[in-house]
């Protein structure tokens, strides 16, 4: 298996695993499958230079991904602050995909200039919730009943971490 920056044509594979956490429900704000042309814009505004999206590949599939997102850009004085994501292939979890994913995406962190990462998740994604916790991540806030999920509403958590430099 291999980590590495995502490409373009990684797109349509990274939709497909992001549709698989939309599908199981109570993972993502989203409730409606999105296409690989309405996640365009969204791609090309990560950069490996600065917020990357992270893949791990097995043979020639994508079998997850993580991005690293700006939080509030164009806001100088957070510029050294990100928002950390992940999702893996359901085929995939419980192998540690997500961990390796995580681990590669800290130890990037100081090249990238950023010392904070933060991840909001959804409270009822446990397994999200306890492997960045197992990362160091720790519960930073609490947003109670701001997701509707077909009038079943879910808290949404901060968990977040410094990056020693």
């Amino acid at each position: 298996m291999t980590i590495r920056f995502a490409k373009q044509e990684d797109l349509q594979q990274i939709v497909g695993i992001y549709n698989q956490a939309i599908a199981a429900g109570q993972r993502t704000g989203d409730t409606e499958s999105v296409s690989p042309e309405c996640k365009t814009q969204w791609f090309e505004s990560h950069s490996a230079e600065k917020y990357p999206i992270i893949v791990k590949q097995k043979d020639a599939s994508v079998i997850a991904y993580l991005t690293i997102s700006a939080h509030r850009p164009g806001r100088a004085a957070l510029r050294h602050t990100a928002e950390v994501s992940f999702y893996v292939d359901f085929d995939h979890h419980r192998q540690g995909v997500a961990s390796a994913l995580l681990n590669y995406a800290i130890d990037l962190c100081p090249s990238l200039e950023i010392k904070t990462l933060f991840a909001v998740l959804m409270e009822t994604n446990t397994a999200s919730i306890e492997c960045f916790k197992s990362f160091g991540f720790e519960k930073w806030g609490h947003l109670p009943q701001v997701a509707n999920y077909d009038g079943i509403e879910v808290g949404q958590l901060y968990y977040g971490r410094r990056i020693e430099h």
